[in-house]
């Protein structure tokens, strides 16, 4: 039994570890919390199983306007700003506190501009650094070729995505300032190779960080369609843009499943559980360096155990209700889930290590400057110890996960058709009972920080 439980305990779920963690350890009554959501998704599935009549989701046009900021414009002025961090990160100080290379990557980049793209579409494409100085090194060159990089559909992205994962949960300095920077230096440059032999169209597909912005901003109620030089603004219930994708690929799936198995093990790895698992004091752990190899196996066997449970689960659903329950469209309800964990696993993160990102870009020399009209201030995480403030916190956390299993059970029931039997969901539901359940409790049990 507890083989099983601790198998259990490794599927996909949510937390708010990441490579700049606060330590908190929550002690709210969840129970009625986690109760609740998985009761609610429950019903939501059986209900909608059963009603042959779901909410519509269509696009519907806001406002048309031309297009104000080039997209070759704006990305060129962010690749400006990412060389700038890169040589802010090599020449100045090695605080990841106070440098902005960490800061604005881990926060910025890694958390606000994709919870923003979940809510309001696609913000990446604007500022991808790669767009513009692929698209001028193309027109220098005479290159309007391709070099074959496509037949790989998503392989590239799969591969760079677990190597970042892993420089994220296992590494040993993945906040050093320094060496962030040489990394995304290198990276830049491999991607902008490829990209330049390839074509731009390729980072939709190849370039991890293009290919998740995208996949969580087809979430979002609003949404901004590029038409030429016109912007047409669109809004719908969320997920609406992902009944009009295509079925995911086996490497789309590969990639998908690595990112819930990357949020899953990221605050997997702090538990007691797991610490108590790799023979570790969670009380006094001794560092990263000495878990190393245990951590690394982690990743590797959540990503598998996660792989193997929605395999199943779909296999279930196939044996049940037909060809028609494919792993390919199925597999794009679970783009809610990745959205809605994404913004939970961060939230508290983005609360914290968010002060010293705006203190930072404030004052980025340290001279008493208010670059951003904000008074000198101090960093505080005393709200985490506020009876009042932390329920606030969790609620919404919970939110954002239940939300995200709603909506990933109604796209699902879309995705199949009303002709598929009600009683081929019956796996799957039970699958996002289990995540829901097990995402609040990582949520809000005690952790190493």
């Amino acid at each position: 039994m507890r083989g099983l439980a601790g198998a259990f305990m490794l599927l996909p779920s949510a937390a708010f570890a990441c490579a700049l963690p606060p330590s908190v350890i929550l002690t709210l009554p969840t129970g009625h919390y986690i109760a609740g959501a998985a009761v609610t998704v429950a019903i939501t599935a059986l209900m909608g199983a059963m009603a042959d009549r779901l909410p519509r989701m269509a696009a519907v046009e806001v406002l048309e306007r031309r297009v104000f900021v080039p997209v070759s414009l704006s990305s060129y002025l962010s690749f400006l700003c990412f060389c700038g961090l890169v040589l802010i990160g090599i020449f100045g100080e090695r605080d990841p506190m106070h440098n902005l290379m960490t800061l604005v990557f881990w926060t910025g980049v890694w958390i606000v501009v994709p919870i923003a793209s979940v809510l309001f579409g696609n913000l990446w494409r604007s500022i991808n650094p790669w767009t513009a100085p692929v698209r001028m090194a193309r027109l220098l060159l005479g290159h309007n070729g391709h070099v074959g990089l496509s037949r790989f559909g998503h392989w590239p992205a799969v591969a760079l995505y677990a190597g970042f994962a892993w420089f994220q949960i296992v590494s040993m300095s993945p906040d050093d300032p320094y060496e962030l920077a040489l990394l995304a230096a290198a990276y830049w440059l491999v991607i902008f190779g490829l990209a330049v032999a390839e074509g731009e169209d390729w980072l939709e597909q190849g370039e991890f960080l293009t290919v998740f912005m995208g996949y969580l901003a087809k979430v979002a109620p609003f949404w901004m369609e590029i038409r030429g030089n016109r912007a047409h603004l669109m809004r719908g219930w969320p997920g609406t843009q992902i009944l009009a994708m295509p079925p995911m690929s086996i490497s789309a799936m590969a990639f998908i499943t690595l990112a819930l198995a990357a949020l899953t093990f990221d605050g997997l790895a702090e538990t007691f559980w797991w610490q108590a698992i790799i023979g570790e004091n969670p009380l006094e752990p001794t560092g990263r360096s000495a878990v190393m190899v245990e951590n690394t196996l982690g990743l590797v066997v959540v990503w598998v155990l996660t792989v193997a449970t929605i395999w199943a689960v779909v296999r279930a659903g196939q044996i049940i209700g037909g060809k028609r329950f494919a792993p390919g469209p199925v597999m794009l309800s679970f783009l809610a889930i990745a959205a809605g964990y994404h913004a939970a696993h961060y939230f508290v993160t983005l609360l914290t290590v968010g002060q010293y990102t705006l203190a930072a870009l404030n004052d980025p020399l340290s001279r008493g400057d208010e670059l951003l009209g904000l008074p000198p201030f101090y960093v505080s995480f005393g709200f985490l110890t506020d009876s009042r403030i932390m329920p606030l916190i969790y609620a919404a956390q919970f939110a954002a996960i239940l939300g995200a299993h709603i909506l990933a059970v109604l796209l699902a029931l879309r995705l199949v058709g009303p002709e598929t039997r009600a009683t081929a969901h019956l796996p799957m539901t039970a699958l996002m009972v289990g995540y829901t359940v097990l995402g609040l409790w990582l949520l809000s049990t005690a952790r190493i920080g």
